[in-house]
């Protein structure tokens, strides 16, 4: 499949032997996730989303961070409740669009993930980090809720845990993400990429129909909740 490009100020997809890497580039601005981001990115995952030689994903960035969160100039600029609905709508729909993607998502990060950011890592199936990575949910900070980024988040890592962050904005680094399992694997700067291509193409290497069908169970059983039987054995409990 061939390199394509979609809004090259903002984001880079390049697709190769099945593997496709979304990349934001937008490093002056710490790849925030701008209307037009979340734009391209809705596109870019709408077109992948349709391609049956997909196997695989990689969320990656350029520059010293991964992603700082929404764009808040771009957002006090239109600082409206429609504004700030319609926009946490969109990025709900990308999140959830990673989710629902038919193959396995990898985040590669090698900077600071916050807020949306964080979101985005928590959205993802796998993510691997750079020993330089941090962590937050930080915009408690700037008297902001993490509302949305709160779902991914505390669908990794435990309750206390979650609540914690977006209560203080605290950052964590690399290694307290591992231990906590908002991602799933830590190397050094120089071997991230590596790493990355390297889990790729394991699960590129695995059938395709087996890992679609399995992505799509996993989340499924997630959802599910244990029910009471209607009516018990007429047994006595002591006899169970």
């Amino acid at each position: 499949m061939p390199m394509e490009r979609d809004s090259p100020s903002t984001l880079v997809t390049e697709v190769r032997a099945g593997i496709a890497t979304i990349q934001l580039n937008r490093p002056a601005q710490l790849n925030a996730l701008s209307e037009s981001v979340l734009d391209a990115l809705q596109r870019q995952l709408d077109e992948l989303a349709a391609e049956p030689s997909l196997r695989c994903v990689i969320v990656a960035a350029s520059g010293r961070a991964f992603c700082a969160g929404h764009d808040l100039e771009e957002m006090r600029r239109t600082a409206t409740l429609e504004y700030y609905q319609s926009l946490f709508a969109r990025c709900s729909r990308v999140m959830q669009s990673i989710r629902s993607l038919p193959v396995p998502v990898i985040a590669r990060v090698q900077g600071i993930a916050t807020a949306a950011g964080c979101q985005l890592v928590g959205s993802c199936d796998l993510a691997i980090a750079s020993e330089e990575a941090r962590f937050a949910v930080s915009g408690i900070n700037v008297g902001l809720f993490c509302s949305t980024p709160a779902v991914a988040l505390s669908r990794n890592v435990s309750t206390k845990r979650a609540f914690d962050m977006l209560v203080t904005g605290k950052f964590i680094d690399a290694a307290t993400a591992l231990d906590w399992g908002l991602i799933n694997e830590v190397v050094p700067a120089a071997l991230l990429d590596a790493a990355t291509d390297r889990k790729a193409a394991e699960i590129a290497a695995k059938s395709p129909a087996a890992i679609r069908h399995g992505k799509a169970m996993f989340y499924r059983q997630q959802v599910l909740r244990w029910r009471r039987p209607t009516r018990w054995p007429a047994r006595s409990w002591l006899e169970i």
